[in-house]
Order: structure tokens, then sequence, then C-alpha cells
């Protein structure tokens, strides 16, 4: 008989996890990280694909050992285990290394006396490299003119989308949690605060065109409901049935933009795209490193070097700077 767990309850104090099952844990961990919503829902669907894995092999989770993590880990890259569909490397890492850290949490409640996947064989992820498709600064152009020319009763809020993506490099998460009150102004800038990676929480200046963007959609939104600007509130971004804007909207409309473009990779794009894209036209246009980090919330610049696709550029090639001086010198 497959293993089954109890549904976890909600709010149940730490204490009164003795005993409990995986789910109740799962929940437990989640409750004790700062993490975004998105970040939670990766993080439980991650736990919860592996508790399914044991499941189905009458495994309990809170005895495997390393080998059967590497078994799992086996499967989630194997094509043929998942209906053709491989996962990538950086995929299969990063669903182990949620894992992981649910194990660390369950060896600190003693739950469990080491971390199983501590000892597995995880996939070498290149980190000098992503397989997003990037953008050059004019195919970013091409896209802001197309969502220009948009037409239709979202596209003020599409506009808005898009400005917000290619002038802030922000994840698509981000994007789709902002809330109206969430704008403001500091200092002479207009400015946008949310909850990025990690829980931290985020401020950024808004730029003329998007602050032009954002302000023509609710505008547009406020007169369609009969109310002030100020009046508004909830989601920033809502779908025509007055929610809150999902990111697969967003992706849909960042491809449907692209075509209209006529950008090449189009059907390859994705709102990270727009981010890698921000990353790259910043550090090009001489933006220090730790200034491209900070805005785009990396804890790590080696993360904000492998979104600068233009990184190994001969063009920027630091010998060129050398040899400029000495002739300045010499001159």
């Amino acid at each position: 008989m497959p293993v089954e767990f109890p549904v976890p309850a909600r709010g149940a104090a730490l204490p009164a996890l003795t005993g409990a099952g995986p789910g109740e844990f799962t929940e437990a961990w989640l409750a004790n990280r700062r993490l975004s919503a998105h970040t939670r829902d990766a993080y439980r669907r991650d736990v919860a694909g592996w508790l399914a894995w044991c499941a189905a092999r009458e495994l309990n989770p809170l005895r495997a050992n390393f080998l059967d993590v590497n078994s799992y880990g086996r499967q989630l890259e194997d094509p043929t285990a998942r209906g053709g569909r491989p996962l990538s490397p950086a995929t299969v890492a990063r669903k182990l290394s949620a894992l992981s850290s649910w194990y660390d949490f369950l060896v600190k409640l003693r739950a469990v006396d080491a971390n199983p996947v501590s000892g597995a064989d995880r996939p070498h992820v290149d980190r000098d490299h992503s397989a997003t498709v990037g953008l050059t600064p004019e195919e970013v152009d091409a896209l802001l003119a197309a969502a220009d020319a948009d037409t239709g009763p979202a596209a003020a809020r599409n506009r808005a989308a898009v400005a917000l993506l290619a002038d802030l490099g922000l994840r698509v998460g981000e994007l789709v949690s902002l809330d109206v009150t969430d704008l403001g102004a500091e200092r002479g800038h207009r400015s946008v605060r949310f909850v990025g990676k990690g829980g931290k929480p985020r401020r950024r200046a808004l730029t003329p065109s998007t602050t032009y963007a954002v302000d023509a959609y609710l505008a547009e939104r406020a007169a369609a409901q009969g109310v002030t600007v100020p009046e508004l509130t909830g989601p920033l971004l809502v779908a025509t049935t007055g929610t809150r804007l999902d990111r697969h909207s967003v992706f849909r409309l960042v491809r449907r933009l692209a075509r209209a473009a006529g950008l090449p990779a189009w059907a390859q794009l994705s709102p990270h795209s727009l981010r890698h894209a921000f990353a790259t036209t910043a550090r090009a246009e001489g933006v220090p490193l730790e200034d491209v980090q900070d805005a785009m919330g990396h804890a790590d610049p080696r993360t904000t070097r492998r979104y600068d696709r233009d990184r190994h550029n001969l063009d920027r090639d630091p010998a060129y700077v050398i040899w400029a001086a000495r002739a300045r010198r010499r001159g």
C-alpha cells in the first residue's frame, strides 16, 4: 500500500510537530522561512514531487538515504521516465536544493538523524551559463514599440506591465504581486515597493516612461470604475475579470508582443528575457556591477554576472583601458 501522510494543519506550533508526518513538516518549514508566495509554492511542489515518488515506492521519506535521492534525481533527468520531457540540470539541482533545505529543517527538529541529500550526487550546473533567451537593446525597443502600438481593452495595462519588466528588470512573480498601494514617491522619485526573492523588502525607482505608462493605465482603469485614481485598491495589474493578473498571462503577453515585433526567437522568450536584457544593458552602459546586483536583488554578484550576456564581449576587455591610460601618460 502507498505511504499516506496526514494533511498539514496550518498554523501548528513547532512543538506540536512531534510525531507529525512530512506534510506538516513541509508547512512548518515554509512558515519558518521568509519567502515570496511564488517561491513558497515552488518549494511546496518540489517537496510534494519527492513525497509522491516515495509513496509510489512505499518508501518512508523520513527513512530515505542518499541512494534513494540519487535514484529520484536520475528519474528527473530521464526523458523516458517523464514522457520525453527531461528536466535541465539547473532545474534538477534546484529541486534537490529545496529538498535539502527541507531535510535540514527536519534534522534541526530531530525528525531525522541526517540529511540524505547532502550525500547525493547532484547534477553539475554551469554557473556561467543561463538557458534563458536574451534580448538585445534594439529588440527590447522593438518589443516596447509593439506594446505602444497594441490595441484593445487591455492595451494600457500591457504597456505598463512590459515597461515595468523592461525598465526595472523585475521577476515575473514580483510584477504580478504588486498592489496599487506599493506605488509611492520618495525624495523626488516615483517609486515602487515590493517583496523580492527570499522575502526581502525591495524598492525601485520608476523611470519617466514607466511612470507615464503606469499612470495612463491607472487613469483609464479608474475612469472605467467611476472612481478617482487615489481610490483604486487591490492588485496593480488586473485581468479583464478584475482579478490579479497571473504569471502565465504575462508569459503569453511577452511572446505575443515579441511576435508582433518580428523578433525571430519570439516563441522562446519569457518575461525573464527582459530581466536578462536589463542586466546586460546596464553593464554595457557602464553601471557598476554592485549597483546592478542591488537593483536585481541578487545576494551573490556571480548571479548578476551570469545575467550579463555581454560580459565576454572583447569590446569590454580591460586591456584596452590599460592601454589607453598608458597612451595618455606617454602623450
